[in-house]
C-alpha cells in the first residue's frame, strides 16, 4: 500500500520544484533577448517585448493553477516568487549602475502579490477541497 506524504512536506517540497520551473520559464521567455533595440531617435527600448513578458506570465499560470487548484498556496506563491526572484538577479546583476536590485525587489514584491491573489481566486473557486456524494449539494 501507497503511503501519501503529509499535505505541509508536500507544501515545501512543492517551493524548490515551483522555483525551477519559473526559473526555467524566465529563461525560456526572457533568458535569450539580451540586446536593447535603439530608434532613430536615439532612444533605446528593450531587451525584452511585451509578448515576451505576456508569454512568461500566461506559461506561469498552469503551475501556479495547478497548486492552488490542490491548495498548495505556499508552495505556489513561494515557489514561483523565488524562482522569479533568482531569476532576475541572475538576469541583471551584470549592470554597472548598481539600480538592477531595484528592478528585482519590484519583481519579487509584484510576483508575491499577483501569485498570492491568483492563488487564492484559484483555492476559493474550487471550494473547501472535500468530495461530495453524487446527489448531495450540501
Amino acid at each position: 500500500m501507497r503511503q501519501k506524504l503529509p499535505k505541509p512536506v508536500l507544501q515545501l517540497l512543492l517551493i524548490p520544484v515551483l522555483a525551477a520551473v519559473s526559473s526555467a520559464l524566465w529563461a525560456a521567455w526572457l533568458g535569450w533577448d539580451q540586446h536593447r533595440d535603439v530608434h532613430p531617435d536615439g532612444s533605446t527600448t528593450g531587451p525584452y517585448e511585451a509578448w515576451q513578458v505576456i508569454g512568461l506570465v500566461v506559461t506561469l499560470l498552469v503551475p501556479v493553477y495547478w497548486a492552488a487548484s490542490r491548495r498548495y498556496i505556499a508552495g505556489a506563491v513561494l515557489g514561483t516568487t523565488a524562482g522569479l526572484t533568482v531569476a532576475a538577479y541572475d538576469d541583471w546583476s551584470d549592470d554597472a549602475s548598481g539600480l538592477f536590485m531595484v528592478g528585482v525587489i519590484l519583481v519579487m514584491m509584484g510576483s508575491l502579490v499577483v501569485t498570492g491573489l491568483v492563488s487564492a481566486v484559484v483555492a476559493s473557486a474550487h471550494g473547501d477541497g472535500r468530495r461530495r456524494p453524487a446527489g448531495n449539494p450540501s
